[in-house]
């Protein structure tokens, strides 16, 4: 009696925590965060692009919702995941530009960010991909030993990056503060003011590179194409741009198939179609549009290989997808690799105005799909949300209080991402080469003597000396600028973004 009242104890036990663990999932969905890289509004089939086909993009779209009038807080990466992590606009902190690949950590350690939300409701998290935040405490780290802090004190369990972009220095992956496949008997360095070592250099060595610059982007020579930044050392560890992304793509399947089993969040940042756009072999002439277009097909494969994961794993009911991009678009962003001369009518920036580093629309209106299979119905919305947002809403989904001095610019769009609100966010920060505010489908974008056009990508900045007034319900390309017609309008948004930006961020 007494040992068939332990089994019987025994399977109880058993039951119930296999019960326990199937409620806990049921409550708590996994959350895959997809940003792609300098991938603009337009150059998305399920966004109207006609010259490329995404099927696995459109497939999440068309299960999903997506988003007509959703933004990054900026026109530009670093600060754009900045505030994704943070929910702060990054503006309100000194640092926050585009940084080298030798930087040290911008994310404050001793403040909620959005992983810290997940790993305070019992998730195991997780970043694979582009960082660009920073590491180590100091300019000049060590890349030779333990590299820290860095994401894995940012609120990730798991962490497998390389620091910056694919075209600065360091060319390396870092796992959980250590460079992979390091050899100790050729030691990495790295600098941003002079040139380390002996590596070949762009600049002085042209005839060495599979693909020339078309401005910057001529020092150290890995891989034969030229990087921002010197380097010498860890030729061992020193990835190759065809295999980066496959190996970034692995890194995500094997953190899906480990967690499976509880609840995760996962950060996976694509590198496509940042430049150099050296995709890989099977995907090198596919497109009608030079390797930026082939980048963009490696980048769709890569969301079906994902979707392919969770069902394989028999959690893709229980899994809500973001696909969105950190910026708008940009041709020539430093290498002639065919995205102009090929782009054969493709329009990137869809129907909007400027693009990456742009304060017109087409800088921070981004695609942003999400999905959630049986919990989300399939629409689209036109509700104004930010990636800013995500800190916020993921904490009322998972019932997480967050101090409100750490999320001040973020709102919780959770309605609007669930479907089950069409209204989103009422005023919106824009940061390009200038500051602009909208509300109510008017923008006003104010005074600034920066260029009107950065010559070397050939985009509008949206700078000027004098204010801009738009009315994006009627001009959604920002082409009639209505600030004299409507001067109270200017001066109404000219005080509110003043009032914004005199509010403290500490």
């Amino acid at each position: 009696m007494k040992k068939k009242f332990v089994v019987f104890t025994t399977l109880f036990v058993f039951s119930y925590a296999a019960f326990t663990q199937s409620v806990n999932r049921l409550q708590k969905p996994n959350v895959i965060y997809i940003c792609s890289d300098d991938l603009g509004y337009g150059d998305l089939s399920c966004y109207g692009a006609v010259k490329i086909t995404t099927p696995n993009i459109d497939k999440l779209s068309a299960n999903g919702i997506r988003f007509t009038n959703a933004h990054s807080t900026s026109a530009t990466c670093t600060p754009s995941r900045y505030a994704f992590m943070t929910g702060q606009y990054p503006w309100r902190r000194a640092g926050t530009h585009i940084l080298p690949g030798d930087a040290a950590l911008i994310i404050p350690t001793d403040k909620i960010t959005l992983p810290k939300v997940f790993k305070n409701a019992g998730y195991a998290t997780g970043i694979v991909g582009k960082w660009h935040l920073g590491l180590g405490e100091h300019l000049n780290k060590n890349w030779n030993g333990e590299i820290k802090p860095g994401p894995n004190e940012t609120g990730f369990d798991y962490s497998f990056i390389f620091p910056a972009t694919a075209d600065r220095v360091p060319t390396v992956f870092v796992e959980n503060h250590h460079v992979i496949a390091l050899d100790n008997a050729d030691p990495i360095e790295v600098s941003y003011e002079k040139k380390v070592g002996n590596d070949p250099t762009g600049k002085e060595h042209p005839e060495l590179l599979k693909m020339k610059s078309s401005h910057g982007h001529d020092q150290t020579i890995v891989n034969g194409i030229g990087r921002i930044g010197f380097m010498s050392g860890g030729k061992t560890a020193r990835w190759t741009d065809e295999e980066m992304p496959l190996t970034f793509l692995e890194k995500a399947k094997q953190f899906i198939e480990d967690n499976k089993q509880h609840p995760f969040f996962l950060y996976y940042a694509l590198t496509e179609p940042h430049v150099p756009r050296m995709p890989s072999t099977m995907f090198k002439g596919k497109s009608i549009l030079g390797f930026r277009g082939d980048a963009i097909l490696q980048l769709d494969w890569a969301v079906g290989e994902i979707l392919n994961q969770l069902k394989a794993s028999g959690i893709e009911k229980n899994t809500i997808i973001i696909f969105t991009s950190d910026n708008g678009p940009v041709l020539d962003d430093g290498y002639q690799d065919g995205a102009v001369t090929k782009l054969n009518g493709h329009t990137p920036w869809g129907p909007f105005r400027g693009g990456k580093y742009s304060a017109f629309e087409a800088g921070t209106r981004i695609p942003f799909i999400i999905s959630w299979p049986g919990k989300i119905k399939p629409k689209i919305s036109d509700a104004m949300i930010c990636q800013v947002d995500m800190l916020a809403s993921f904490s009322k989904l998972l019932h997480q209080n967050t101090p409100d001095s750490d999320v001040m610019d973020s709102e919780s769009m959770l309605d609007a991402l669930m479907g089950k609100s069409s209204k989103g966010r009422k005023i919106l920060i824009e940061q390009g080469g200038a500051l602009s505010v909208v509300k109510d489908n008017w923008k006003y974008i104010e005074p600034n003597n920066g260029p009107a056009l950065q010559t070397e990508t050939n985009i509008e900045l949206g700078n000027a000396a004098t204010p801009q007034l738009y009315d994006l319900l009627k001009d959604i390309g920002e082409k009639n600028n209505l600030a004299e017609k409507y001067p109270e309008k200017v001066k109404e948004l000219a005080a509110l973004l003043k009032h914004i930006k005199q509010k403290s961020s500490q």
